[in-house]
């Protein structure tokens, strides 16, 4: 049996961690400053110049519109694959990184590319097997003579017993 003390103890000590739990910060400190920079994002807005916000702002810009989730856990040994797929007039061009440097096709790793119309592009990279070297951040960067999207990938890898 809990004496009483040790009761009243017990009943802190869990509405301590039930509130730590609905503030969702599980024990951590909360950041003061809030980062306004998203990763992968594109960066729009009102210009001063009217030009500047022609140009920045142009309708006929590469534009993402379509790319694989953002966080990907892959088995060693399976194949695991990105897709981004972008639009712009003319055509944007699409580029992969991995890690912050440009990926090239090799035996393990396939770039595939397909235009689609006038003004879009399908792009997907294929790698297989994966290993444990395949982990990390990759991204996809669609641009054309008006403007650059980017959106970006992690990746880690577990370990499957079969």
């Amino acid at each position: 049996m809990f004496s009483k003390a040790k009761f009243i103890f017990s009943l802190l000590l869990l509405s301590l961690i039930l509130i730590n739990q609905a503030d969702g910060r599980r024990g951590r400190p909360r950041s003061r400053t809030k980062s306004k920079v998203q990763i992968g994002l594109p960066i729009t807005g009102k210009y001063r110049d009217p030009e500047s916000d022609q140009y920045y702002n142009n309708n006929d810009g590469a534009k993402i519109l379509l790319a694989s989730h953002f966080d990907l856990e892959y088995s060693l040994g399976h194949k695991i694959a990105f897709l981004c797929i972008a639009k712009g007039n003319p055509r944007p061009h699409i580029t992969w990184f991995k890690d912050g440097v440009e990926i090239f096709a090799h035996h393990y790793l396939h770039i595939h590319e397909w235009p689609i119309g006038e003004d879009r592009v399908k792009s997907k990279i294929e790698i297989d097997p994966a290993t444990q070297m395949d982990a990390g951040v990759y991204e996809c960067t669609a641009d054309n003579m008006y403007s650059i999207d980017r959106r970006s990938f992690k990746t880690d890898f577990s370990i499957a017993f079969d």
